[in-house]
C-alpha cells in the first residue's frame, strides 16, 4: 500500500531550503515515489493529512553512545568496572542488550532516523543493527563501531573500548572488530574531560602516532572507515596524519590542520551538548571540581572553534550529540541543532541541512537517506510549526517515519532534571 503526505510544508533537506507549501509526497515500502506540489492521493492509498504541518527527512546523530541515558550521577562512576558487571553473564548482558534496544527506539521517536554509534559494549550495536534491519525490534538506522580502540589508560579504556599496548595489538583489536561486521571503526586518540588531571588540558595526546596509523591502515585495507575521539589540537593534527576520517568534537586548530583536512578529506563532526553542562551548570549541579569546569569550558570553546574554522574553509561539519554523556539524552538532538545555531552561528536551515543531507553525506550514505527526494529512503519527520523559525519545534515531533513505517504522535519519557536545568540554560542563552 502505498502512503500518501498531503498538505504540508515542505523542507527537503537542501543546504538553502526554503517551506514549499501544499506539497504532496508519496512513499511505498520504505521508498519515496514522488515529490509533488499538491495533487490528489493515488486511489487506495493510505492518507496522512497533515494539515499545514511541516515535513522534512529525519534527523541523524552521528555520535551515539547507546549504553547510557545521560542521566547525572551524584557521584562518577568506574566506567570499566559497571561494563564488566553488564558483560558477566548471560542473563547480565540480556538486560545490556534490552537498555541499548530502549535507547535506540527513544533516539527514533524523538525524530532521529538514524544514529552512529562511537564505542559500545560488545557486539551489541551491530546486533541491533541487524535486529532492527530485520524487522524484530523498532529502531533508527543504525551505523555501528561497536567496541573502539584506545591505550591502557587512555579515553574509555575497558569500557567501551579495548586498550591496545602495542601496534601490533592496535591491528589485532582493529581486525576482531571488524570481523563483528560493523560499519565504522572508532579510536580514542586524546583524553577527555572527565579524565583530565591537568587545567586547561583536558584533551592532551594519548595514542601515539604509529598506533594511529597501523589501526588506520587496517580499517582501510578491510573498506571501513574510520572516526577518532579528539579534543586537543595536537590530537587533531595527528589523527589526520594518520589517515582518520572523522574528526569527533575538534579543537582550535590551526591553517595547517585545516589544509590537513582538506588534503585528506576528512569532516568534523561537531558535538557541543556534552560540553555545554560542564561548562555552563553550577559545579553543584555537576557534582564536579573547578578543574572539571574549568576543562569543560577549554573543550566546548575548542569544539565551536574547530566546527567555525571548518566551515571557513569549505571542511564537511556534522553534528551529533556524545548522548550518554551526563544531561546529554537520548532524545535530545534537537538541542544539538540549536547549539549549532547559538554558538557556531549558522542559519536555523543550514543546522537542519547538516542534521540531515550533510550529516547523511558525511556517514557515507547520502545515497540513500538524508533529504526527501524520488528514489530515496522513506526516513521522515513532522513538526507543528516551522523549525527554520524555531528549531525548538524539533523537540516535539508530531510524527516520524522510518524506512517507511510509520510512527504518529510518538512519545519519550524524559529524564526531569535534565529538562529543568537544560531548558534554564537555554532561557539563559536566549
Amino acid at each position: 500500500m502505498k502512503t500518501v503526505y498531503l498538505h504540508g510544508w515542505l523542507l527537503d533537506g537542501s543546504e538553502h531550503m526554503e517551506p514549499r507549501p501544499d506539497c504532496t509526497v508519496v512513499t511505498e515500502g520504505d521508498r519515496i515515489l514522488s515529490v509533488t506540489p499538491g495533487g490528489p492521493a493515488p486511489e487506495g492509498s493510505r492518507v496522512i493529512d497533515l494539515e499545514g504541518r511541516y515535513l522534512m527527512p529525519g534527523l541523524i546523530n552521528l555520535h551515539v553512545h547507546l549504553p547510557g541515558s545521560g542521566a547525572p550521577k551524584k557521584k562518577q562512576k568506574d566506567a570499566a568496572a559497571t561494563v564488566r558487571l553488564v558483560m558477566k553473564n548471560g542473563l547480565t548482558r540480556r538486560v545490556g542488550r534490552s537498555m541499548c534496544r530502549k535507547y535506540a527506539r527513544t533516539e527514533l521517536m524523538s525524530g532521529v532516523t538514524t544514529i552512529r554509534t562511537v564505542g559500545g559494549l560488545g557486539s551489541f550495536d551491530s546486533e541491533l543493527r541487524d535486529s532492527i534491519l530485520r524487522g524484530e525490534t523498532d529502531g533508527p538506522r543504525i551505523l555501528a563501531s561497536n567496541m573502539a580502540v584506545s591505550v591502557p589508560g587512555g579515553h574509555m579504556a575497558g569500557s567501551v573500548a579495548y586498550a591496545a599496548g602495542s601496534e601490533e595489538e592496535a591491528r589485532k583489536l582493529v581486525r576482531t572488530i571488524m570481523a563483528e561486521k560493523p560499519d565504522w571503526i572508532k579510536l580514542m586518540i586524546t583524553g577527555g574531560v572527565l579524565d583530565a588531571k591537568v587545567k586547561g588540558e583536558p584533551g592532551v595526546l594519548k595514542m601515539p602516532p604509529s598506533y594511529v596509523k597501523a589501526c588506520c591502515e587496517e580499517a582501510h585495507a578491510g573498506g571501513f572507515r574510520v572516526a577518532a575521539h579528539t579534543e586537543g589540537a595536537e590530537g587533531v593534527r595527528v589523527a589526520l596524519e594518520n589517515g582518520v576520517d572523522t574528526i569527533e568534537h575538534g579543537a582550535d586548530i590551526d591553517e595547517d590542520t585545516a589544509r590537513l583536512f582538506l588534503e585528506r578529506g576528512a569532516c568534523d563532526v561537531c558535538t557541543i551538548s556534552p560540553a555545554v553542562p560542564l561548562a555552563k551548570f553550577g559545579r553543584e549541579v555537576m557534582h564536579s571540581t573547578e578543574l572539571t569546569q574549568y576543562n569543560g569550558q577549554v573543550v566546548m570553546d575548542g569544539i565551536i572553534a574547530c566546527a567555525k574554522t571548518a566551515l571557513a574553509h569549505g571542511i564537511p561539519v556534522g553534528l551529533g550529540t556524545d548522548t550518554a554523556c551526563p544531561f546529554v539524552t537520548h532524545y535530545d538532538m534537537w538541542r544539538e541543532l540549536w547549539y549549532f545555531q547559538h554558538y557556531v552561528g549558522v542559519t536555523p536551515a543550514f543546522a537542519l541541512y547538516t542534521a540531515t543531507r550533510r550529516n547523511a553525506e558525511i556517514a557515507g550514505i547520502g545515497g540513500e537517506t538524508g533529504s526527501i527526494e524520488l528514489g530515496k529512503c522513506a526516513d521522515l519527520l513532522v513538526t507543528q510549526e516551522n523549525p527554520l523559525e524555531n528549531l525548538q519545534t524539533l523537540r516535539t515531533p508530531w510524527l516520524v517515519t522510518a524506512r517507511g513505517k510509520v510512527y504518529l504522535h510518538p512519545q519519550v519519557k524524559k529524564i526531569p532534571v535534565c529538562e529543568e536545568q537544560l531548558d534554564r540554560c537555554l532561557a539563559e542563552e536566549n
